[in-house]
């Protein structure tokens, strides 16, 4: 087992031991489930307060610039300490790789991050946010086309307006390739809309500065979501890369979990 997946796993133990040991209370009423999967924007509405939230799924891609495949699974948690300030955490425990005919088995990179309010929005009028993420393992699985960043400052606006939700977001990244760091853009726009009580369906563009191959990644994404309870969102779609040096074909599964507990102080 590499330092990585003993990172990725050690963390999970460590959540898990936290779960045991704490006092809780269940799920309110009023509270559910805030996903921030499958799209590539996440929202700026943050997680009920209290409660520990898990997003995970797996990732097949095929035709990146780096590699001829991958398939990975990734991870993130969410808490938030108020209404205004929420902690994450992201990792790649796993990631099976074919790179110029060879085949790796690897762990990816683990993140942490912070997400404030700035303004907290209703309906029409968006909620904003900043949020930051900083690499603490950079990992050893090849990246997909728009690599990984080592620092990472996001602006991120959500809201409602016609009974349609958007989710943008502005990324300013620091990437990195010994010894050379660059600075890296992209923006992503996510609209989803209900279909029935329990389904609905998302669509998003993205796009994402490629500074050491001086080129362009963009993406469009679409995907589907079932609310099994307020709690279990399941996801499923796909992505597909608009661009010669963007990963040409992405398939995903996933859900998110809110653990129906609060956690006391």
């Amino acid at each position: 087992m590499t330092a990585g997946h003993r990172m990725c796993w050690g963390g999970v133990l460590f959540l898990g031991g936290a779960l045991v040991v704490t006092a809780q209370q269940p799920l309110a009423v009023s509270e559910s489930a805030n996903p921030g999967r499958p799209s590539v924007s996440s929202p700026a509405t943050l997680t009920p307060v209290g409660y520990l939230q898990f997003q995970t799924g797996y990732l097949g891609a095929a035709d990146s610039p780096d590699l001829s495949s991958q398939s990975s699974i990734n991870a993130v948690v969410n808490f938030s300490v108020t209404p205004r300030v929420e902690l994450l955490v992201g990792a790649q425990p796993y990631a099976h790789s074919h790179v110029e005919g060879q085949s790796t088995n690897e762990a990816g990179g683990v993140s942490l991050g912070i997400q404030g309010v700035i303004h907290h929005g209703q309906a029409a009028k968006p909620t904003i946010a900043v949020s930051y993420f900083h690499q603490i393992y950079g990992g050893n699985a090849p990246d997909l086309d728009i690599g990984s960043s080592t620092n990472t400052l996001l602006i991120l606006a959500s809201a409602d307006v016609k009974g349609f939700h958007y989710d943008a977001n502005l990324f300013f990244n620091e990437v990195v390739k010994d010894p050379v760091r660059r600075a890296q853009f992209g923006q992503s726009l996510s609209i989803s809309h209900p279909l029935g009580k329990n389904f609905s369906v998302t669509g998003e563009i993205w796009h994402f500065s490629q500074p050491f191959l001086q080129s362009n990644a963009v993406g469009t994404l679409w995907a589907l979501s079932y609310s099994a309870r307020k709690d279990l969102v399941l996801d499923g779609g796909f992505n597909r890369g608009l661009t010669s040096t963007s990963t040409q074909s992405e398939v995903f599964v996933g859900f998110t979990y809110l653990l129906p507990h609060k956690i006391q102080h």
